[in-house]
């Protein structure tokens, strides 16, 4: 990951980046254009037109000092049906039947015993 760092002068402060993971992405672009920051989604081409979709990761991180004029990058969660990797859950094989699988009996007093002789 790289940080597009501009020389400092002695009129350039330093800046602290803001916390954008949770914003928008209107909200995002607007929070770092504040403090006098560039917003750029790697791996989102459609960046600039982005409106609703959430934040989910960012570098630098929060809190971090940067120079004016700095570029922030930040990735979006995909959402449902568009490639979000996600956890994958293991769907076989199957264990056999018994186990896990049966039914206990529900708790209640032991069943009685009848005693007979031959």
């Amino acid at each position: 990951m790289s940080v597009r760092v501009t020389p400092e002068g002695p009129g350039t402060p330093g800046v602290r980046v803001p916390r954008l993971v949770g914003l928008m992405a209107v909200d995002a672009r607007a929070s770092a254009r504040a403090l006098g920051l560039s917003v750029d989604a790697p791996d989102r081409p459609d960046f600039p037109s982005a409106v609703v979709d959430h934040v989910v990761r960012q570098y630098p991180q929060p809190g971090t000092e940067v120079p004016r004029h700095s570029v922030v990058h930040v990735w979006f969660d995909l959402g449902p049906g568009e490639g979000g990797g996600g956890v994958r859950e293991r769907r076989g094989p199957v264990p056999p039947p018994g186990g896990p699988r049966r039914e206990l009996r529900e708790p209640g007093p032991p069943p009685a015993v009848v005693l007979s002789s031959p």
